[in-house]
């Protein structure tokens, strides 16, 4: 059975920092891509960042460019993200993701999501 289990969301002030996990099973963890899509409340589904385990491309959204740090874990099948500076608007239920193959921009939804963490940045 896939899957994909995110943690780690929470309430933070603005400017503080978060670290999201995704923990995997059930695919063969080096064959995929990782990523994080986040969706804020009335507004279509976001890619963040992504990170392809069978060649280690990473691709990061304009809006968390410099801000967001996207890495993996490979004994434990877990992809993180670290999320600095936060603001208001990258309040979202943030979705792990993974598709098969390498460079993932993000594009498609490729082939399974995780439930979902939700993070919410307030003043």
């Amino acid at each position: 059975e896939v899957r994909l289990v995110e943690s780690g969301g929470a309430l933070v002030q603005t400017g503080g920092s978060l670290r999201l996990s995704c923990e995997t099973s059930g695919f063969n963890f080096d064959d995929y891509a990782i990523g994080w899509f986040r969706q804020a409340p009335g507004k279509q589904h976001e890619g963040v960042s992504s990170i392809s385990n069978s060649d280690g491309s990473i691709y990061y959204g304009d809006s968390v460019k410099g801000r967001f740090t996207i890495s993996k874990d490979g004994a434990k099948n877990t992809v993180y993200l670290e999320m600095n500076s936060l603001k208001a608007e990258d309040t979202a239920v943030y979705y792990c993701a993974a598709k098969y193959g390498g460079s993932w921009r993000m594009r498609d939804r490729g082939d399974w999501w995780g439930h979902g963490t939700l993070v919410i940045v307030s003043s």
